[in-house]
C-alpha cells in the first residue's frame, strides 16, 4: 500500500501529468483539496473508489482515513493543487505517515505561477531583465513567515516575485515593494488559473489595488511582480543559441561573415 501525494496542477484537469491520471484511476481511496481541485480532477477515480473531499476534514481526520486504508491494503490518491512541494501541507502529512510506518511517494504538478506564465503568453526569465523568480507569500493569518524572509529583502535582489496568499494584502506589499520596484513596476494578478473562470488583471503597484478591488477577488490568485510583466522591449538574445557562443553540443563557434 502506497499513499501517493498528487500535484493537480492549478486547475484544468488537461493539466494532469499522465501518472497523475493514471494513480487516481488506480487508487481504491481518493482524497482531494475540493477548495482548491476541480471535480473534473478527480472524475476519472473508480467507480468504486472512496473520494473524500478533504476541505471541511482536520488532519487527524485525513490521517485516519490514510490509517483505514493502510489497514486495508489499499492504495491512497492524496490530491493537492498545484504542485505538493509548493504550500501543499505535505510535510506534516508525512511526518505522521513517516511515525506509523506508511509508504508513501511524491508525483510533481505544474504550479501556479508557471500556467499563470503560459496564459500570459510570455517568458519570465528575459535576458538582463529578470534571470531570478522568488516564490513566496505573506502571513496575514496563516503560518508566519520566518524573520528573514520579508517581501523587502526580497525586493533588494530586483528578482520578479511570485507572491501567493496575499491577494487581501496588496496595499503593504505596494509598500514594502514600491522603493525598489518603483511604484510604476508592472504587476498581474492571476485568479483561479486554470480554471473556466480565471481571469488576469494587470497594473502596476500604485494602481492594482482598486482594480482588484474592482473586480471583487478576494482568493485564490496569485500575485507576480516585477519589469519582466512590462513592455521589456530591445532585450539581448540569450546565449543558449548564439552561434557565437560554443557549447557542449556545438562545440565551434560559427565564424563572423
Amino acid at each position: 500500500m502506497t499513499v501517493y501525494f498528487i500535484g493537480a496542477g492549478p486547475g484544468d484537469p488537461e493539466l494532469l501529468t499522465l501518472k497523475a491520471q493514471r494513480l487516481i484511476a488506480a487508487c481504491p481511496v481518493c482524497l482531494y483539496a475540493g477548495s482548491l481541485v476541480p471535480e473534473e480532477v478527480v472524475a476519472g477515480a473508480p467507480g468504486s473508489a472512496r473520494v473524500m473531499d478533504t476541505a471541511p476534514m482536520t488532519l487527524n481526520d485525513t490521517h485516519a482515513e490514510i490509517k483505514s486504508a493502510h489497514a486495508r491494503g489499499e492504495d491512497v490518491a492524496r490530491v493537492h493543487s498545484g504542485d505538493p512541494s509548493l504550500y501543499g501541507a505535505i510535510a506534516e502529512q508525512i511526518r505522521r505517515l513517516r511515525a506509523d510506518d506508511i509508504p508513501y511517494e511524491v508525483i510533481p504538478g505544474v504550479p501556479a505561477y508557471a500556467a499563470a506564465a503560459a496564459a500570459l503568453g510570455q517568458e519570465l526569465t528575459v535576458p538582463e531583465i529578470a534571470q531570478s523568480i522568488v516564490l513566496t507569500r505573506v502571513s496575514m493569518k496563516s503560518t508566519s513567515m520566518p524573520p528573514k524572509e520579508t517581501l523587502e529583502n526580497f525586493a533588494r535582489t530586483g528578482a520578479t516575485l511570485a507572491i501567493h496568499l496575499g491577494i487581501r494584502n496588496l496595499r503593504e506589499i505596494e509598500r514594502q515593494l514600491a522603493p525598489h520596484y518603483g511604484s510604476d513596476c508592472p504587476v498581474v494578478v492571476a485568479y483561479r488559473v486554470g480554471w473556466p473562470d480565471q481571469m488576469f488583471i494587470r497594473g502596476t503597484l500604485s494602481d492594482i489595488q482598486a482594480k482588484v478591488r474592482s473586480e471583487k477577488i478576494t482568493r485564490t490568485a496569485l500575485i507576480l511582480v516585477g519589469p519582466v510583466l512590462g513592455e521589456v522591449g530591445d532585450f539581448k538574445d540569450s546565449a543558449l543559441y548564439d552561434p557565437a557562443m560554443p557549447h557542449v553540443l556545438r562545440p565551434k563557434a560559427a565564424k563572423k561573415p
